[in-house]
């Protein structure tokens, strides 16, 4: 996928209305974005679906290939968070804490990010709860130079990672990532 094509689609998810975001801190140097969802199923499931079934719920809009299917996560530390491509292949985060079932953290820059000057520490933290699912707590924090600032994007990358949020959890709960979220 082109640079110019990525920065497109952000900036579409950016004017979406029906997307709310959750940067909870910004600046030039960098952006905190939080997300928490309440998952319709046991803790394993999640972080199998998480892990294990990437390609069945990534959105392949926000790929170098046009296709969930090439994205894999190696969750063990130093595996990597990969797509592969036709002619080569993407290493998109680096797995650098694994507590099977608890928590998943992976370091780098997604889509337009690789290319710049700066890192992001994701985390996706799962609990029990309340209602016998679990609750994904999910935090990237973005830091580093672009000599533009990096404040303007936080809104766009927070966009797009609850869109991916959002497809994880319908993918575990209806087998589908495009189905309609439960009300």
């Amino acid at each position: 996928m082109r640079i110019s094509t990525i920065v497109f689609t952000l900036l579409a998810v950016t004017l979406s209305p029906s997307i709310r975001a959750e940067v909870v801190a910004k600046s030039s140097a960098g952006f905190v974005s939080k997300h928490t969802l309440n998952i319709a199923a046991p803790l394993q499931r999640v972080f199998e679906a998480l892990t294990d079934d990437v390609g069945r719920w990534w959105n392949p809009e926000h790929s170098y290939s046009g296709v969930a299917a090439n994205f894999s996560i190696d969750a063990r530390a130093g595996g990597c968070f990969c797509e592969q491509l036709k002619d080569g292949s993407v290493a998109h985060m680096t797995v650098v804490f694994v507590a099977r079932n608890s928590v998943l953290r992976m370091i780098g820059g997604l889509g337009p990010l690789q290319s710049m000057a700066v890192n992001g520490s994701m985390t996706f933290a799962l609990t029990p709860s309340d209602n016998g699912g679990t609750r994904l707590q999910y935090e990237y924090a973005v830091g580093g130079y672009s000599p533009e600032g990096l404040e303007a994007l936080a809104e766009a990358v927070d966009r797009v990672q609850l869109d991916q949020l959002q497809r994880l959890q319908r993918f575990v709960e209806t087998g589908a990532p495009d189905a309609p979220t439960k009300p």
